[in-house]
């Protein structure tokens, strides 16, 4: 850059909208997970980028992962917490919520829709096409999604109509890229656009595909046990959030989202293992109707948007 363009862009302003704009980046990311890839919206609350979900990591058989969490405010503050239930256990929150929902108080029922879990799913991706940060494309990262998006894989993996071919969006061979349209409706975002192409490979080089396998994140580890606080601590979190005792103050910074099963009848032949995780994830979950759907990940931007 000349020095005459230095004087110009001093003059429109640009330098320093960019010198903003860099802050703001180096603001939103000091807590970020370099492993996480996110999706970027616009003004208007529109994005697009297309990734391919990818098969399970060596050593894993399963190719998401998934965590229940709670996130919800009362007198004490905010109570953001992995729940217990992800892995079977119990989990104070939960219990807390069924003594409330079985009171028979529409008044207590709506606490417990405010309080009720939210579930995030984990898996490997390749970035395909990244319009907002096309440094991310052909790069392998970590994404987590809600039950919306883990709809539309379950669906590609067991169509409803005869006519249509079930895949399994995870293989390298036969998988299919999937394309990632948000929309903003009602504050929140929207992914009902979102679609899977056709079947393809996601690369012609076996080399190339087995170097990307070994980038892959290990899966299990997002579920493993350092994840969780003790039953204990939560209790005593939450009972301080309610109100009724000291606790120490909550992290700010974890994000939930989707919540609940897939849907249908339909698998593709995998391992029994991954079929077990499959029909684990299509059965209707079993909590009351308090445990609703919710994309938390929008519900959080709407909350920062007010």
């Amino acid at each position: 850059m000349s020095f005459s363009d230095l004087k110009k862009q001093s003059s429109l302003g640009s330098l320093t909208q960019k010198l903003v704009k860099e802050v703001e980046k180096m603001s939103s990311n000091t807590n970020a997970d370099d492993r996480l890839w996110k999706p970027e919206v616009d003004k208007v609350g529109n994005g697009y980028a297309v990734i391919r979900f990818l098969p399970a990591p060596d050593g894993e058989d399963i190719p998401w992962a998934k965590m229940y969490s709670h996130a919800f405010q009362g007198p004490g503050g905010w109570y953001i917490e992995n729940s217990l239930t992800t892995t079977g256990g119990k989990d104070p929150v939960s219990e807390h919520n069924r003594e409330l929902w079985n009171s028979g108080n529409e008044s207590d029922k709506d606490v417990v829709r405010k309080q009720k879990r939210k579930l995030s799913y984990y898996a490997n991706i390749y970035v395909v096409k990244d319009p907002t940060n096309p440094q991310n494309e052909g790069g392998v990262f970590l994404y987590k999604f809600g039950k919306k998006i883990f709809d539309k894989v379950m669906e590609a993996m067991q169509p409803e109509f005869e006519d249509e071919t079930p895949i399994n969006p995870f293989d390298f061979w036969q998988g299919a890229n999937f394309k990632l349209k948000i929309v903003k409706k009602d504050g929140y975002w929207n992914y009902d656009k979102s679609e899977f192409a056709a079947p393809s490979p996601l690369l012609d080089d076996d080399d190339a595909l087995e170097a990307l396998w070994k980038k892959e994140y290990s899966l299990a580890a997002e579920a493993s046990a350092d994840k969780f606080k003790s039953y204990e601590d939560l209790e005593k979190r939450l009972k301080y959030v309610l109100g009724q005792k000291n606790a120490p103050r909550p992290r700010l910074d974890e994000e939930v989202s989707g919540e609940d099963s897939g849907r249908g009848s339909f698998a593709p032949k995998f391992n029994s293992t991954v079929e077990a995780s499959i029909a684990d994830a299509i059965t209707p979950s079993s909590t009351t109707s308090s445990e609703d759907e919710d994309d938390a990940l929008s519900y959080f931007q709407k909350l920062a948007d007010e």
